[in-house]
């Protein structure tokens, strides 16, 4: 019937594409994102990788101490976190630490913080049409001694930073590392009319100030997200190998 014989005032409502097929369509999602927040800072000669201890479902808490970062190999040199799906994240961690391991026993030698970071790059392509449902930072020392910081998407492209945020909180704490750590669009003051803007030179923290900003960024997400919370995870990385530490974070 075409419109112009409908009464005047009739609506036409068109009917759902799926009412015209007989098919059902089924769809399948194995993955599930169990909340949390990593962190990672570099500078000087240390690096320090850090994690909430919180894993959740929607709005279940499943656990309160499960921890999302974890020491590669066995010579205390190399860190790994990893939030998102938490299957796929221990998955990785496993595969990349039997990866560092056979390294050592072939070549006689411990890997590279630089080599291992590309090797878990391929690790993460791999598997880029099935990919981990996880987001990555890898921490470590360099072959000059100096902390680096890579952190990676799921499909394995990287890059090396100061520092890197990921997780539930990320949007809440990556503007405070950007002020407090990269010291983005700071300048110098001067009192010369018309000189030219000078801007902050990078600043070179102690390990107690970058803890200082790790306990902080933690403690602000916790008040703001649900999904940050119960424990934080720290582990500093330096030339006298890996120390960790766990500190409380709110529960509720």
């Amino acid at each position: 019937m075409s419109h112009s014989l409908l009464p005047y005032g009739t609506s036409v409502v068109p009917l759902p594409q799926e009412s015209f097929s007989s098919e059902k369509q089924h769809s399948f999602n194995p993955y599930t994102d169990n909340g949390g927040t990593i962190l990672g800072i570099s500078s000087g000669d240390f690096v320090i990788i850090a994690g909430d201890t919180r894993s959740t479902s929607g709005y279940s808490i499943n656990s309160r101490l499960e921890p999302k970062v974890f020491r590669i190999g066995d010579d205390d040199r190399i860190v790994l976190s990893v939030v998102g799906f938490g299957a796929d994240g221990k998955d990785l961690k496993e595969r990349l630490d039997a990866m560092v391991n056979m390294y050592k026993f072939k070549h006689g030698k411990p890997i590279t913080v630089e080599a291992c970071a590309h090797r878990l790059s391929t690790l993460l392509y791999q598997k880029r049409f099935f990919p981990y449902q996880v987001q990555a930072i890898l921490g470590g020392l360099d072959k000059d001694g100096k902390g680096a910081v890579f952190s990676y998407d799921p499909a394995g492209c990287y890059e090396r930073s100061a520092c890197r945020v990921a997780g539930a909180a990320a949007n809440l704490i990556m503007p405070f590392l950007d002020s407090q750590v990269e010291l983005n669009n700071q300048y110098i003051p001067s009192t010369l009319a018309g000189a030219e803007l000078q801007e902050r030179p990078r600043e070179v923290f102690s390990k107690d100030t970058v803890i200082d900003f790790v306990k902080d960024a933690f403690n602000n997400a916790t008040e703001r997200h649900i999904e940050v919370g119960d424990g934080l995870q720290m582990l500093l990385v330096s030339k006298d190998g890996i120390k960790e530490t766990i500190v409380p974070l709110k529960k509720d």
